[in-house]
């Protein structure tokens, strides 16, 4: 029998996040995600009156079919997914895993090469549909978040099932003192970063595009940062694994880089993919209480409460700061006490310390005790 909380989250998703309308197509993209569950997508979406498109994808298969990959195949394959998607009004993408490592065999540059033929294809999808994407629970992904596979079920479902018009009203606060905010000054172990986010705009993430979500999101002025910040959250990128990623920026820009564990070729190899990378196109702050810890997986990890990410990248049309990238590097320090603590300001205004809101108007982001 098909667990509730699935048939619940495929509703969520088709009727809340991308608000699926009779008659639009809408393409799910599925891998490694058990077949009772996609069904429950496809059921509810065709419930809706909708024109239901499937793929369907073998992580084994996917990394196999991306090893010494030429240019062109990548070219056809990536121009047809793009003429693909501009016939599509949603799309849904239910990302598993069944083994964690599968990519291991997938050298960087290959990883890069395919992030830049791509793009197009996640930007028309970004730009142009009513999106949502989630991660499914498995047993790797279980064991790389150090939980048993009932224990992961039960964290990503009450992560995923959160009560988004509830967070979109406690949020409208957050946004708008970051709509009026010029200064950001982020202070923690290791970090003591300063930039503007003037005029740039706050977005609410309530439940719309990610799942889970609760974040609201920015981006600093391009030329804007100085300082440094500290990395405290284990991450992974171009088939890479890197944890403490240490970023020096001088006017904007990534004037060195470092970790404590991991390749720092590698991580600079990434960094230097285009000029654009070694710029930050997001700042945001994670207000998901339902998330307290990582899991080694960005989709929930960015949205842990009393956490913010700050990502070298491509900015967001909807909070927009001119960088342009192939990338877009959700890189995540988590400011709760147990995870060393941390201040932000705002304007020489002390608004969140180790985790916590702590003007009378943004407490209600905190958690309950």
């Amino acid at each position: 029998m098909i667990d509730s909380r699935v048939i619940k989250l495929a509703r969520l998703i088709v009727n809340y996040s991308i608000n699926l309308k009779k008659g639009e197509n809408v393409l799910i993209e599925a891998n490694d995600t058990p077949i009772e569950a996609v069904k429950e997508f496809i059921k509810a979406a065709k419930n809706k009156g909708a024109n239901v498109f499937l793929n369907y994808f073998d992580s084994e298969l996917e990394s196999l079919l991306c090893m010494d990959v030429d240019k062109k195949q990548y070219e056809i394959r990536y121009e047809n997914e793009l003429e693909m998607m501009k016939q599509m009004d949603a799309y849904i993408v239910i990302r598993a895993t069944n083994n964690t490592k599968e990519g291991n065999l997938i050298s960087s540059e290959n990883s890069l090469l395919k992030s830049i033929y791509t793009k197009p294809v996640r930007k028309w999808r970004v730009d142009k549909t009513k999106w949502c994407l989630l991660i499914w629970p498995t047993k790797a992904l279980a064991q790389e978040a150090n939980m048993s596979t009932e224990e992961y079920e039960d964290y990503f479902f009450n992560a995923c099932l959160a009560d988004y018009p509830n967070m979109l009203k406690s949020v409208e606060p957050l946004v708008n003192l970051m709509n009026k905010t010029n200064k950001v000054h982020i202070l923690g172990p290791g970090t003591d970063l300063e930039f503007s986010i003037k005029d740039i705009g706050a977005v609410p993430c309530c439940g719309n595009m990610n799942i889970p979500d609760g974040e609201v999101f920015s981006a600093p002025i391009r030329d804007s940062v100085n300082g440094v910040i500290t990395y405290n959250t284990p991450t992974g990128y171009a088939g890479k694994e890197f944890e403490n990623i240490v970023l020096a920026f001088k006017d904007g820009k990534i004037i060195n880089a470092n970790c404590l564990r991991g390749d720092v070729e590698e991580l600079n190899k990434i960094l230097d993919v285009d000029e654009g990378a070694r710029y930050i196109g997001e700042f945001a702050l994670g207000i998901n209480n339902y998330i307290n810890k990582p899991g080694k997986k960005c989709l929930f990890d960015e949205k842990i409460g009393g956490s913010l990410h700050f990502t070298p990248g491509a900015c967001y049309t909807l909070a927009p700061n001119g960088n342009n990238s192939i990338n877009h590097w959700d890189l995540i320090l988590i400011q709760t006490a147990e995870y060393g603590g941390g201040e932000i300001w705002f304007d020489d205004i002390l608004i969140r310390k180790d985790g916590k809101f702590i003007i009378e108007e943004l407490k209600g982001l905190n958690p309950i005790e």
